[in-house]
């Protein structure tokens, strides 16, 4: 019986194993480390419910373990950067600005910038960032 038991258990991790590699983000990881656990249960003789249960056991605590790290993998989500700081800021258009074009002198340097609504600010205009993409600014009269 162990030795089925055996092959059940390589058989789990190698799946779990492969379902891991096959898949983006943290899917099975923990049923492979509790399926370990219940292939070294089943190499020392246990029985087949003490197995399973070394299984759910190591797998909720291997869960429980990686949590913070699955929480901060799993929520991708917007990283801030330093360039960042300068929504919410005024600035001054030193090319005319549109929703084409223009140039923002905001936070000490000179950005391309893109009128947020459309409508076009010259020279000289105070205005207000209201969003980075990429290293374009999103502006609006202040």
């Amino acid at each position: 019986m162990n030795t089925m038991m055996n092959v059940v258990w390589i058989v789990a991790i190698i799946v779990f194993g492969v379902v891991e590699g096959v898949t983006e983000g943290l899917v099975s990881v923990w049923f492979a480390i509790g399926s370990v656990a219940g292939l070294v249960m089943s190499v020392l003789h246990y029985g087949t419910l003490r197995q399973l249960a070394a299984f759910v056991v190591v797998s909720a605590v291997a869960l429980a373990a990686t949590r913070p790290l699955v929480r901060k993998y799993a929520s991708g989500g917007y990283t801030r950067t330093n360039a960042d700081r300068v929504i919410g800021q005024v600035g001054r258009v030193t090319e005319a600005v549109d929703a084409e074009q223009g140039a923002v002198y905001a936070d000490g340097k000179t950005w391309s910038a893109r009128s947020s609504d459309g409508t076009v600010l010259p020279m000289e205009t105070q205005v207000r960032v209201e969003r980075i993409e990429g290293v374009k600014l999103y502006v609006t009269r202040a």
